[in-house]
């Protein structure tokens, strides 16, 4: 049956409607996806922009953390070097060496033989002590009599008679080894201390200067510094202590019918003499 003129306006109408409601939908839906994606792309911007500033302060805050640091680094070593500059001062000025002798005397033995004694100190860890050789020269038996006044066994390692070094080990282990200067940066002129056994005084120290370096001993080498610090008999192989408390040589002996010229061999021929008789003996050096 043929619709009627009216009935097809109607549905064109109706048709019409249509499809204007769902072309209308379709740009009102593209509207809200045109917007959302620029909201989203906003908020992703913002994001991003949220997130690179957030790493620069990051980045910014562990800048100046570890410019704190390095400052307190420095800063702790600059007190360090303080500490150190005012404790050498303190020596130089006012010849006072208690805090090194302090220190010192824990590392300086007595040796006593069945031929009389001399003085020493522990060179390394492990109970190593150095002395001169003709401390124990034609000893049969010796004795190491430490500053708490305990005695420990001893045993010869090596010897050399040439440089008058002998190496010894005592069966305590625990005592503090000294350290040593290098004697190439001596200078005349520099406040020393000697630590040792004059005369059987047990652990006693006098004061002087250095007077001259690489003086030629008995064995014709400029091995040795001279020093108007008291030596006496007992003071043979301690310890010649800097301001530092470095052992800058060891006392040796003294020029008969003077006053207050001794020798000590300089530090470096006593690493080197150390070492060498250590590696033959051990096979190893140790200092």
């Amino acid at each position: 049956m043929a619709l009627k003129r009216h009935h097809k306006i109607i549905i064109g109408g109706v048709s019409f409607l249509v499809i204007l409601f769902m072309i209308t939908s379709t740009l009102f839906m593209y509207m809200i996806f045109t917007k959302q994606t620029t909201d989203y792309n906003e908020l992703n911007q913002k994001i991003i922009n949220l997130q690179t500033d957030t790493q620069t302060k990051f980045n910014s805050v562990s800048d100046n953390l570890r410019s704190l640091e390095n400052q307190s680094q420095y800063l702790g070593s600059q007190f360090g070097s303080l500490d150190t500059e005012m404790t050498k001062l303190k020596a130089s000025t006012s010849s006072d060496f208690s805090g090194i002798i302090d220190n010192a005397v824990k590392s300086v033995v007595t040796i006593k033989t069945d031929l009389g004694q001399g003085s020493g100190f522990v060179i390394a860890n492990g109970g190593y002590v150095v002395t001169n050789e003709h401390v124990m020269e034609g000893a049969t038996a010796a004795v190491i009599i430490t500053y708490d006044g305990k005695q420990h066994r001893v045993a010869i390692i090596n010897d050399d008679p040439t440089m008058d070094i002998a190496l010894l080990k005592m069966d305590d282990t625990s005592y503090p080894s000294l350290e040593l200067g290098d004697s190439d940066t001596v200078q005349v002129g520099e406040k020393v201390i000697a630590i040792g056994n004059p005369l059987g005084l047990q652990f006693s120290v006098s004061e002087g200067i250095v007077s001259a370096v690489h003086r030629e001993g008995e064995n014709q080498l400029d091995a040795y510094i001279q020093t108007d610090a008291s030596l006496n008999p007992g003071n043979s192989g301690g310890p010649l202590i800097d301001v530092n408390g470095k052992v800058i040589g060891i006392n040796n002996f003294k020029l008969s019918n003077s006053e207050n010229i001794g020798f000590a061999l300089e530090s470096n021929y006593i690493k080197s003499t150390v070492n060498n008789l250590a590696q033959k003996s051990l096979g190893q050096t140790l200092i």
